[in-house]
């Protein structure tokens, strides 16, 4: 076997989420079938993250193994982006070591929010519009009880088959663009439903509904029902995946 790293983004808005599911139309089904097309063999791709329906990926990654009896074409991102629908698009392949894992060789994730302070029928499908007055310097000052905290089990989906909801967040901050206000968080892992938790949380402290004790209260309290509400799908993006450099060294598409 050799074993492909394939880089890539996609619109969320066009697919039920990441992952593969019964009966619903995903990113990761379609690159399965468009790779097995490609490449003449059933192909079975493992992602580097598991986004949401709804969710945007500017970079995402999966690997997928290649038997000895077949080969990645020289042309493989020209030929697979005219099978793939617009809303998909492939940047690059890189052959990786047999034992490489996308999911676990990745050292952080970056995901921004975008929020639109006025209507803009140009964003609304990539921002969530929310025209509220907020006291950004409070919810600045929130972020870094987050950057200090480690178990975040009152962000993350119930019901949710991990192992441990310790995260190491090394960055969290509020920024104003223009009219638009973006947060951008980056940790080594997230929880399922993690970032929109966490974003609607700090908005109700940028509202003056809560305070930072509040926020402290509802990390200790590994109770996800007191935290804030999940904000739309539609406004939060996976910017950066990233590895070692020497796993960009072999790139061969």
């Amino acid at each position: 076997m050799s074993r492909y790293l394939i880089q890539f983004s996609y619109d969320g808005g066009s697919f039920h989420g990441f992952q593969s599911q019964p009966n619903a139309h995903t990113v990761q089904s379609e690159l399965d079938e468009k790779l097995s097309l490609l490449i003449g063999t059933p192909i079975e791709t493992t992602g580097s993250s598991r986004t949401d329906t709804g969710v945007h990926a500017q970079q995402q990654f999966a690997h997928f193994d290649v038997p000895e009896s077949c080969s990645l074409p020289s042309d493989a991102s020209y030929r697979i982006n005219r099978m793939l629908p617009t809303t998909l698009v492939v940047q690059a392949f890189y052959q990786v070591s047999e034992d490489f894992n996308a999911r676990f060789e990745a050292v952080s994730r970056t995901y921004e929010y975008r929020i639109a302070r006025q209507k803009n029928p140009f964003s609304r499908d990539y921002a969530y519009w929310f025209e509220a007055p907020l006291a950004i310097s409070r919810m600045n000052e929130a972020c870094g009880i987050l950057k200090s905290h480690e178990d975040f089990q009152s962000f993350s989906k119930v019901k949710t088959e991990v192992n441990t909801f310790k995260c190491d967040i090394q960055r969290a901050e509020w920024v104003e663009v223009g009219d638009a206000l973006v947060f951008t968080i980056q940790a080594n892992r997230f929880l399922r439903g993690m970032v929109r938790a966490i974003v609607g949380t700090l908005l109700e402290i940028g509202l003056g509904k809560w305070n930072e004790d509040d926020l402290r209260r509802i990390l200790e309290s590994k109770d996800r029902k007191l935290a804030g509400r999940a904000v739309p799908a539609h406004g939060l993006h996976l910017i950066e995946v990233a590895y070692p450099p020497a796993t960009f060294v072999a790139k061969c598409s």
